[in-house]
């Protein structure tokens, strides 16, 4: 049987990456997107995974932008084949208390983190309930479970991402289409490295593990969930957050 295709999108970040990773490591065809291939530097992003072995096409598309997820899917299907995995990672943030909060503000964080999910996932669910096979994973946060301070617009973006994910799940069960979220903690990336040290100390000290979490934490689960086998998986959150929240 051919390779399963598995786009990832904004598959270039810190979590991204190692999803890439993993996913070719378990045999999938691995596409990414990004926006801007210049500032993103993703050939050389491209360049340094294929010294390690990994080898990820890339697409550029900008996913909160629906007629570009269209042209994308397009090009993605063209060139590799029938996207049967899915992992909605691409997310930003624009932090600001909700009495601060510009309106730019909360439109691209609502239209990159959650309006793409739609976007992007409208483009290749149908191919999937047709062949009777599809995982779809998307990228959530704890924050998305329990708000946070200055993050309102992320916050609901997230919860947002597994409302979605909880009926499609529904709407695909009988197709063999599953569709789970993963609600990361904190994880150690280029974006938490940018916290003040202060601040990141007094994070790590309320994680019951005792440590921020790393990338490969949350690819193993998006790899598990990826699987053929994984079929009565169906609508989860699954948290990886060193016990930061639990609940059931």
């Amino acid at each position: 049987m051919a390779r399963r295709v598995a786009l990832v999108t904004g598959g270039n970040g810190g979590i991204g990456t190692e999803i890439c990773r993993q996913l070719s490591a378990a045999g999938y065809q691995v596409v990414t997107t990004c926006m801007d291939p210049e500032r993103e530097g993703i050939r050389e992003w491209q360049q340094a995974l294929q010294e390690e072995g990994v080898d990820v096409s890339w697409v550029q598309c900008n996913v909160s932008d629906f007629a570009a997820c269209q042209t994308m899917a397009e090009v993605v299907e063209s060139r590799h084949g029938p996207v049967d995995v899915l992992v909605n990672v691409a997310g930003i943030t624009r932090d600001a208390f909700l009495h601060k909060l510009e309106k730019t503000s909360w439109d691209a964080v609502i239209n990159v983190n959650l309006t793409s999910v739609y976007n992007v996932t409208r483009q290749f669910v149908d191919g999937m309930r047709s062949r009777g096979f599809g995982r779809i994973v998307n990228i959530s946060s704890v924050n998305g479970q329990t708000g946070q301070f200055g993050q309102t617009n992320y916050s609901a973006a997230k919860a947002g991402m597994h409302g979605f994910t909880m009926a499609l799940a529904k709407e695909g069960a009988r197709k063999g289409v599953t569709a789970n979220s993963i609600s990361p903690g904190y994880i150690a990336t280029s974006m938490t490295a940018a916290i003040p040290e202060e601040v990141r100390e007094q994070i790590v000290s309320q994680v019951p593990a005792g440590r921020m979490g790393r990338p490969e934490d949350i690819a193993r689960v998006v790899t598990f969930l990826a699987a053929d086998d994984a079929e009565y998986i169906n609508g989860a959150n699954i948290p990886v957050n060193g016990a930061l929240f639990t609940s059931f």
